[in-house]
């Protein structure tokens, strides 16, 4: 069946087409009027064709209405152009138009160019606008990337022989870690569904049903503060669970997808399992994050106990860290003011003292009159430190200078490009500590509350719950955070006593986690699971700073909908139909 609008998409003519008669539909990217003659750039999602118009009556009457972006449809001979354009697919050919047809006009001015480049355009204007955006060839096609990158994951899965099975959107309130978004109910007053943070529970009674191997491509929503890296509201996840599986069933199957779908859509370096494993307190030991960045080849060490004693009032009765960085002997002073600039105005870091070593060994600049020969030889021994470094300290209360120390670390390897280039290195953090002490001092889940804790019951009852660890673990690529999981807990026991400690009765459990609860009466097969972030590993692979650019309509940074005007106060009625009266407090 013959389209009416084209015989052709706008990338695909080529010389071998010079002579033929076709039909092309699109947007008009630009007009330009050489009196005699006009020449149009048209645009479709596959490319774009140059298509001329010389004087003739008709035509030129049409075209006096043409305005860029709108679509229009046109009828021309292929013909080999003079001047050809070797940036284009369809750049020796053009299309000498016989009709032309407008098909949606659109306004003289636009709010923005939409595909040029270096013009500094806001963000809102951009989202409020996000229809034209789109258009935009980089974005368009992350969108596309994102598209290939689901089926990827999906084509991947079925090799696997994983069932995918949608879960509930409207489900109960769970502590996952973020605030619920609530949706009131009209047929039950004064109660509330849930959008789900994760499909967790529903998951876990798959594999109680029966369920050998499940997966989706699944919806969360969670009410948390946006930042560069992730979605405010709701973000996508790859989502799945095996019963009678181990962690080392998740890592396989980890590394046997992650690796396959990135090869499929980068030409960096990726990564090949096993990937490398971290336990949580070396990663923020060496790390001083525990989304290490392996890229970074610098690595944070504690010089605690060497200062211990020291009258340098600055380290006194502090937790010492240090990141030894090479050739750094003729960095002017500059660079180092700059750093500790960074450290106090960013970071809210008391100082960041330095000292610089040169060929001979010896210690200059910053700090080096407050440092002995005695601590000078063990802080060599201990960090392995040769002519030409630097030394940068950082002193402050555990987890604070770990903290600093972390960022200091990302912030030198960026400054000094010592990031490994056009690479994905992945990792695991395993041993994540099953509980944390909370603002207010009490026991609270670190991770996640469904985890099994390592050892079971007897570390449950025996052990101090801030030196139990669980079956939890991370992935982490580049600096980022792309996946998370456990094993579950599946005993009913396990789970009484391991919510007991964070607090939880009985009847919490059971009002809070009722199906899971009585699931666990009738045999519930060990299971293990994880969940990826799509819209963070479309961000990497696509190699964009923001998450916003691979989200098609996304929140602006104050989490607003900007194009649609959400959220957006509602009709009396509305709120009367579930049982709602506001009380707005600023």
């Amino acid at each position: 069946m013959k389209n009416q609008y084209r015989t052709h998409n706008c990338g695909e003519l080529s010389i071998k087409n010079v002579g033929e008669e076709v039909r092309l539909a699109g947007f008009v990217q630009t007009i330009r009027n050489l009196g005699k003659m006009l020449f149009l750039d048209l645009r479709d999602e596959y490319g774009i064709t140059q298509i001329v118009i010389n004087e003739k009556a008709e035509l030129a009457e049409k075209c006096k209405n043409l305005n860029k972006e709108c679509t229009i449809t046109v009828n021309g001979t292929v013909m080999e152009r003079s001047s050809k354009n070797d940036k284009i697919a369809t750049g020796e050919i053009e299309v000498v138009a016989t009709d032309l047809e407008i098909l949606g006009n659109s306004k003289a001015s636009l709010p923005f160019e939409i595909n040029v480049e270096g013009q500094n355009v806001r963000e809102d204007l951009r989202l409020e606008y996000r229809f034209l955006d789109l258009r935009n060839q980089k974005i368009h096609q992350n969108i596309k990337l994102r598209s290939k990158i689901l089926r990827d994951f999906r084509n991947e899965m079925d090799k696997l022989d994983f069932t995918e099975i949608q879960t509930p959107i409207l489900a109960n309130s769970s502590p996952e870690g973020a605030r619920d978004f609530l949706v009131p109910s009209r047929l039950h007053p004064g109660e509330f569904y849930a959008l789900p943070q994760a499909p967790q529970q529903f998951k876990q009674l798959l594999m109680v049903s029966g369920f050998d191997k499940y997966y989706q491509i699944a919806p969360c929503f969670r009410d948390e503060d946006p930042r560069a890296d992730r979605s405010p509201g709701e973000f996508y996840q790859w989502d799945f669970e095996m019963a009678f599986a181990t962690q080392e069933d998740v890592f396989k199957t980890i590394e046997t997808v992650i690796p396959n779908v990135f090869k499929a859509n980068s030409d960096w370096k990726i990564d090949e399992g096993p990937f490398v494993r971290i336990p949580y307190e070396e990663a923020m030991e060496k790390y001083g994050t525990d989304k290490p960045d392996l890229r970074n080849p610098l690595v944070i060490s504690d010089l605690t106990d060497i200062f211990e004693g020291t009258e340098f009032k600055a380290f006194a009765g502090k937790n010492v860290k240090a990141i030894a960085v090479s050739n750094c002997e003729e960095k002017p002073r500059k660079f180092f003011d700059a750093m500790s600039e960074f450290a106090v105005s960013e970071l809210d870091a008391k100082g960041l003292a330095w000292v610089k070593i040169d060929q001979e060994g010896t210690l200059n600049g910053g700090i080096s009159k407050f440092i002995d020969d005695d601590r000078k030889t063990k802080i060599f021994e201990k960090m392995g430190i040769k002519p030409g470094s630097a030394i940068f300290f950082i002193a402050d209360e555990k987890e604070k200078a770990t903290k600093i120390a972390g960022d200091v670390r990302i912030k030198l390897g960026k400054e000094l490009d010592l990031l490994e280039k056009n690479v994905y290195k992945f990792c695991f953090i395993v041993d994540f500590p099953m509980y944390e002490l909370s603002d207010e001092g009490t026991i609270d889940f670190n991770h996640n509350p469904f985890s099994m804790p390592q050892g079971g019951m007897e570390s449950l009852q025996t052990k101090n719950p801030l030196d139990i660890y669980a079956y939890q673990y991370d992935l982490v690529a580049n600096g980022y955070e792309l996946a998370s999981g456990a094993v579950r807990n599946h005993d009913q026991d396990i789970m009484i006593k391991a919510f007991e400690i964070a607090g939880y009765s009985v009847e919490n459990v059971k009002e809070k986690f009722g199906a899971l609860f009585h699931a666990f009466e009738f045999g519930t097969p060990p299971h293990a699971g994880a969940a990826a972030g799509i819209d963070r590993i479309v961000m990497l692979l696509a190699k964009e700073d923001s998450i916003r650019e691979v989200i098609a309509f996304p929140k602006n940074k104050k989490a607003r909908d900007a194009m649609m005007g959400a959220p957006s106060t509602v009709f009396p009625k509305q709120l009367q139909e579930v049982h709602i009266k506001l009380d707005v407090r600023m």
